[in-house]
């Protein structure tokens, strides 16, 4: 499994929102383009996708968004240019409001009312609905592992890939795995030894503290913990802790607006960490705002993850990418996630259109991407079904730092940055 618990990491933080809401190649021009030699002819029907988004939740406006803009960008694109064999792609939008009820019923309209042939780029708060997804047969694209279901169910094909038997059970006899590849990463190329892990009072805040706490021990960090109260919390405290303690990195398993305070008191306390460890879901383009009361601790965020930083105009296909979203007013990892989501659809139905773009066929595709990078946008993606757990994995991320005036730099080549790590259980 080639990354570090992403669908733990994409849990909690939105469990965490949810609770302070309470409170490398270029993109070839024929993926835009059809021949009239032998695409169908233009007032053929259109191909018709889902895509589902927790667009109004509790989490709040825009917490998902960024799949879906991401996606819709590259099919206003792709239709700019002639479709898929002559054929437009229609897409079908629906926002379940963040509720398993919603969730169901947006499922239902699209797959079983709209007959769309694929979703893709879904990003649901509750994907109530999978289960009927993967009995109707429907592949579902490139979707962002917010919970389980994509370690669950067969038919559903997550960004990141999956090597679970995906046989109704979430990964293997429930539990899922994960790699130590990113504390690594910091041992080795940054010569980190101390590491703090920063959670709330709060059950799913402490229990993705706990899975950071262990990888990082079997890494051989030593490890400075620090909890505050949800509803009162005392960063001050921790951040004058964490200058005590000496620590190279901080991680954490608070929400945005926590990590923002968190920040603020440690440049007021002097706290200076070689890395403020963050995950995708934070790699936007928002950090200046976001962070604008903590300069020290805001030029010392990194974040990681499994796809190339959508800041790399040097790559062509992330170049693609952003000339397709330059009136777009914020981006983030997540469009371009969302934007390779529909590229790989893209890809399954060219495959399928001398026979017949069909759900079957485009599943088919799906089931042998073995590799799949979108152009060089994702880390190569594998869908297998290993009966058992793997006790380790080479996995590569990609590693990127804010820097002011430059946004995000990225670290090194992705597909270099590579480790052998220990696969780690955890109950989702």
């Amino acid at each position: 499994m080639r990354h570090r618990s992403r669908a733990a990491e994409a849990l909690v933080a939105v469990l965490l929102l949810a609770l302070s809401a309470a409170c490398g190649s270029r993109l070839p021009e024929s993926d835009f383009e059809h021949d009239d030699r032998t695409s169908a002819p233009r007032d053929a029907a259109p191909l018709r996708v889902g895509i589902i988004t927790s667009a109004t939740s509790p989490v709040g406006g825009n917490a998902f968004t960024g799949p879906r803009d991401g996606a819709r960008a590259f099919f206003d694109r792709l239709n700019a240019r002639g479709g898929i064999d002559g054929r437009r792609v229609e897409v079908r939008g629906c926002d379940d409001g963040g509720s398993g009820v919603g969730n169901n019923e947006c499922v239902h309209q699209l797959v079983e009312k709209d007959k769309v042939v694929a979703l893709v780029a879904t990003t649901a708060l509750d994907y109530a609905g999978a289960s009927r997804v993967a009995r109707a047969g429907v592949p579902d694209v490139g979707g962002q592992p917010i919970g389980t279901a994509y370690d669950t169910f067969p038919h559903l094909y997550g960004i990141y890939g999956s090597l679970a038997p995906r046989d109704g059970t979430p990964g293997w006899d429930g539990k899922l795995y994960g790699g130590t590849e990113v504390y690594r990463y910091f041992k080795r190329e940054h010569g980190a030894r101390t590491a703090a892990v920063v959670s709330y009072n709060q059950s799913a805040s402490a229990a993705y503290a706990r899975l950071v706490e262990r990888g990082l021990r079997a890494e051989g960090y030593k490890v400075v913990t620090e909890q505050v109260d949800f509803a009162l919390p005392n960063f001050r405290a921790v951040a004058a802790d964490l200058k005590e303690q000496g620590a190279d990195l901080v991680f954490d398993a608070i929400d945005g607006h926590g990590n923002a305070r968190l920040c603020q008191a440690m440049d007021e306390a002097g706290a200076h960490v070689t890395a403020k460890v963050t995950n995708v879901q934070n790699w936007t383009s928002t950090v200046a705002d976001d962070y604008k009361d903590a300069p020290r601790c805001r030029n010392a965020l990194w974040a990681t993850g499994a796809s190339r930083n959508f800041e790399d105009t040097g790559n062509t296909a992330v170049r693609e990418f952003r000339e397709a979203t330059k009136d777009l007013e914020t981006h983030s990892q997540w469009q371009l996630e969302g934007w390779a989501a529909a590229r790989w659809f893209t890809d399954a139905a060219k495959s399928c259109a001398s026979t017949g773009i069909t759900r079957a066929c485009v599943d088919a595709f799906m089931n042998r991407s073995q590799g799949y990078t979108a152009g060089g946008l994702l880390l190569p993606v594998r869908f297998e079904r290993l009966p058992e757990p793997p006790k380790s994995s080479r996995t590569c991320l990609s590693v990127a730092r804010w820097q002011d005036g430059e946004g995000w730099v990225g670290q090194g080549d992705m597909n270099r940055t590579c480790f052998t790590v220990p696969q780690l259980a955890y109950a989702p």
